[in-house]
């Protein structure tokens, strides 16, 4: 260490990062410190921006209760329901009892509710409700979509639950979800992809389940098409 390095530290001016060195294999000392740095970022969006990846990282951590509580340093709406989204979808990869889930998804809706900004907090609880379809918590994201008053942003929020649940092979439970969805635009474009992704899986009944559920003639072969190109492809090598 240098003079003048040990100069700034005896007299109180040393950086965050020196005045405590970790080993990378202390991931916690790491994330302690770069907490320390973001407190001192000056720039609120920056600050804002550092503490939601920040926040992401604690949830995968399984440091669920750190994470939420970041949410509070936060200033700006849609960056706090962004770094709720975060949290939830890191918590969601983490495969952790439903108990624990349930115990997250009430925090942060918690949190949402203090969220002020209309937009910002609708925007809030359509990512809730995605975190927990990806959870597994179908009846949660039923529940916290049909809370939101926001007629679009709760069409959103039951059509991304349906194609989650889709990708998840949960079939019954994606047409479940779509069938909470009022416009009947919204609810073509739903059963449109959940059929899409069911013919990619190679679920080809459910893939024509969800087709024939279109109402619309244009997307309704459209989708259709897709499903016979699935099950057996016009365009063959020697055909292109």
């Amino acid at each position: 260490m240098t003079r003048a390095l040990i100069f700034l530290i005896l007299f109180g001016f040393a950086p965050a990062a020196l005045a405590q060195e970790c080993v990378i294999q202390d991931r916690t000392c790491v994330i302690n410190a770069l907490i320390a740095e973001a407190d001192a970022i000056e720039t609120t969006s920056w600050r804002d921006q550092t503490y939601r990846e920040i926040a992401k990282t604690l949830a995968f951590e399984n440091r669920l209760d750190e994470a939420v509580a970041l949410l509070d340093k936060i200033e700006n709406p849609d960056t706090r329901a962004m770094a709720i989204r975060g949290i939830g979808m890191a918590a969601a990869d983490n495969d952790l009892d439903p108990a624990i889930y349930k115990a997250l998804f009430t925090k942060l809706r918690e949190k949402a509710n203090t969220i002020e900004h209309p937009p910002s907090f609708a925007i809030a609880l359509t990512y809730i409700a995605m975190a927990q379809a990806f959870a597994g918590d179908d009846a949660g994201a039923w529940k916290t979509a049909a809370e939101m008053e926001n007629d679009a942003l709760r069409h959103k929020a039951d059509g991304e639950t349906a194609e989650i649940q889709a990708e998840q092979g949960k079939f019954n439970e994606a047409m479940k979800s779509i069938g909470f969805i009022d416009s009947e635009a919204f609810r073509n474009k739903a059963y449109s992809l959940v059929s899409k992704i069911m013919a990619d899986k190679g679920l080809l009944e459910n893939a024509l389940k969800a087709a024939q559920a279109v109402t619309n003639s244009y997307k309704k072969a459209t989708a259709l098409q897709y499903v016979l190109d699935k099950q057996k492809p016009r365009e063959l090598p020697h055909n292109r």
